[in-house]
């Protein structure tokens, strides 16, 4: 079966303008949450509007697979956000090693103006985050997002995510204190 083949058996599942619309209508509806969560896993305004972008484009990818209902779509476009981040994540990891090696030349260290250095503590201390605890404590301490909504998007149980939350606020507190010492 080549390629061809297989576009042509999608569109006769879903016509494109339906997908597109459906698309085009999921944007409206989450982009600004997905923003806002993707703000604050990411570095830059500029990283989350990538981050929202690549979203809606594996959703453009596979839009069958985007389950009906406003919650389960959310859901879905917040697990595969956290999925890019992570991502990301592991690649920035893996540049960060080689760099570490010596395998690519060390960019320049870059020296925060002072009126900075607590909010570049305070990021430093999230980078650190295994990617779903930091998800969890942004979409519960910033995003305001109750205990029970975050299982549910996550598919995880409430227990869970307040388990979670306590490691996540000892790692923070570690970490932070850590850097204050230094």
């Amino acid at each position: 079966m080549d390629g061809q083949a297989i576009a042509m058996s999608v569109a006769v599942e879903q016509p494109p303008e339906d997908a597109a619309a459906r698309l085009g209508a999921l944007f409206d509806v989450h982009h600004q949450r997905l923003f806002r969560v993707a703000r604050r896993l990411s570095r830059s305004a500029d990283d989350a509007r990538d981050l929202v972008q690549e979203t809606f484009l594996r959703a453009a990818r596979t839009p069958a697979s985007i389950p009906l209902g406003t919650s389960h779509e959310e859901a879905w476009l917040v697990r595969v956000l956290v999925n890019i981040c992570r991502d990301r994540w592991r690649q920035d990891a893996v540049r960060r090693r080689a760099r570490e090696t010596g395998a690519v030349a060390a960019e320049p260290a870059y020296d925060p103006e002072p009126h900075l250095m607590a909010h570049s503590l305070v990021r430093h201390a999230l980078e650190r985050l295994p990617p779903r605890r930091r998800a969890i404590l942004l979409m519960y301490e910033l995003e305001g997002t109750s205990i029970p909504a975050i299982a549910k998007l996550l598919r995880i149980s409430a227990v869970t995510v307040r388990w979670h939350l306590s490691i996540v606020r000892r790692e923070m507190a570690r970490s932070l204190g850590k850097a204050r010492n230094d």
